[in-house]
């Protein structure tokens, strides 16, 4: 997004006002003449102080795009078998990986989804095995030969390498403190990439020219275009990220709560205090009932294909949960519950049948992820990430481009918003201050922004050296 000066003079705008209070508003001027500055002053100030939180979201984004393909090279021998005439019942699978591993209770097993592809049986309570993970063991499906053992993450089967990623985009490794920077990262790239779209289209078309451009007007030019192209990406980026953020995610899921619009779950239990639950929990070591390879074939009867998770019930009165666990598109979420001791399906869960926010959501989240659309959404995401890593770069030589001598990078001058007409500038901050409360970290770093300009500022007036943004 374009970062530019106050005012467009003949000298890029690279003037000062001297130490005076600004005027009064005059009345013939627009709304957007009053309004630009403002907005170039966030923009720039965002970009400046924001884009470091941004140029590692951006450089670890562009490990985690690249890291499924990354990963099927990696252990493509625990993944991969030459494909077989006949798979073996899921039973037989599921009971050779315990005599392999006979610690841990089984978690889940996810059968193997296509031809050549291994069964992954996994295990909890495993010793050496991080909190919250558990050990994938993965199973020939035509012969039950036990093709190794890799700690797996989360529902879309992360193995090490893309975990290690995983947890480097979302927390730098340091937990739940670490998530506050991308959650700030997240929070305020929206807002950067709106100022910048804004500026860009306000600016006459002579002046975004690039063609016969040089020095600091190219690379405002440059800029300006790759973060046009890029914007949309930027935007989606952002709303996805927020959805499962610490605070900004904890104020969707109240909204989508408030709406009815929270993702249903199966019902696992039976008996008389059935009520939605999870996906059940860990089995305590192969209950008793009708058995794995038939609860797989009543989940098929119901429509579940490939690929699917079965997990066993967590205790006597709970139901076998199997669930689709496709995440491209077309999206496979249907799920169903089938009582242990008969076979038969208590409940059912379709896909078609979610609310839309959550529908939204699933999508979205998908899509952050690169797994929605397969290799062509990781490439997308790998491109966004190196657009934005190429927009900080040139934003921050533009800061440089801007001073002369002594003085480069010096800041836009202060003053801008007290040109802003107040049936302009009231609602303006009262929107802030709302979207603010839901996005705590973008609320919170912009009104000690505001604070500490307007003190500083203050300061410097007093002195006798407050720049001042003159009418635009």
């Amino acid at each position: 997004m374009p970062v530019e000066p106050a005012v467009l003079a003949p000298d890029d705008g690279d003037r000062e006002a001297g130490p005076q209070r600004p005027g009064p508003v005059r009345g013939d001027r627009s709304a957007w003449s009053t309004l630009r500055p403002l907005v170039l002053r966030l923009h720039f100030y965002a970009g400046l102080l924001i884009a470091p939180f941004l140029l590692v979201a951006a450089t670890t984004g562009l490990l985690y795009a690249g890291s499924f393909q990354a990963e099927r090279f990696l252990y493509a021998d625990e993944l991969r078998v030459p494909a077989g005439d006949r798979e073996l019942p899921v039973s037989q699978q599921v009971e050779a990986a315990r005599k392999a591993h006979p610690r841990g209770e089984i978690s889940a097993v996810r059968p193997s989804p296509e031809k050549g592809a291994t069964t992954r049986v996994l295990l909890s309570g495993v010793p050496g095995v991080g909190a919250g993970h558990t050990l994938a063991v993965f199973v020939d499906p035509y012969t039950a030969e036990v093709r190794g053992d890799l700690e797996q993450y989360g529902s879309t089967g992360a193995l090490p390498l893309r975990t290690w990623i995983d947890e480097l985009h979302r927390d730098l490794h340091l937990g739940q403190p670490g998530r506050l920077y991308s959650e700030l990262a997240a929070s305020w790239l929206w807002v950067i990439a709106a100022g910048g779209l804004v500026l860009w289209f306000g600016r006459r078309r002579a002046q975004r020219a690039l063609r016969g451009s040089k020095g600091r007007r190219r690379t405002l030019s440059l800029h300006g275009t790759v973060g046009v192209w890029a914007a949309i990406g930027l935007f989606m980026l952002s709303a996805t990220g927020l959805t499962w953020s610490t605070y900004a995610g904890a104020s969707i899921g109240d909204l989508r709560t408030a709406l009815d619009q929270t993702t249903p779950t199966v019902t696992a239990t039976v008996g008389e205090h059935a009520e939605h639950t999870g996906a059940g929990g860990a089995a305590t070591g192969g209950p008793e009932g009708v058995g794995l390879d038939a609860v797989l074939a009543s989940a098929r009867a119901e429509g579940l294909s490939n690929p699917v998770e079965i997990v066993p019930p967590a205790d006597a009165s709970s139901a076998y949960v199997v669930r689709q666990i496709q995440r491209s598109w077309p999206e496979k979420q249907d799920a169903v519950a089938i009582e242990p001791t008969s076979g038969q399906v208590t409940d059912v869960q379709r896909w078609a049948d979610y609310p839309v926010l959550a529908k939204l959501s699933r999508w979205g989240v998908d899509l952050h992820t690169g797994s929605l659309f397969g290799l062509a959404n990781q490439i997308v995401l790998a491109a966004l990430a190196l657009s934005l890593i190429v927009l900080i770069v040139l934003g921050y030589r533009m800061w440089w481009q801007r001073g002369r001598g002594s003085s480069f990078g010096r800041p836009l001058p202060r003053g801008a918003w007290q040109h802003v007409p107040p049936y302009v500038l009231v609602p303006l901050m009262a929107a802030i201050a709302v979207l603010g409360y839901f996005v705590p970290l973008l609320g919170i770093p912009l009104a000690a922004f505001l604070l500490v300009d307007i003190v500083w500022g203050e300061i410097e007036y007093r002195r006798g050296r407050r720049p001042v943004a003159p009418p635009a």
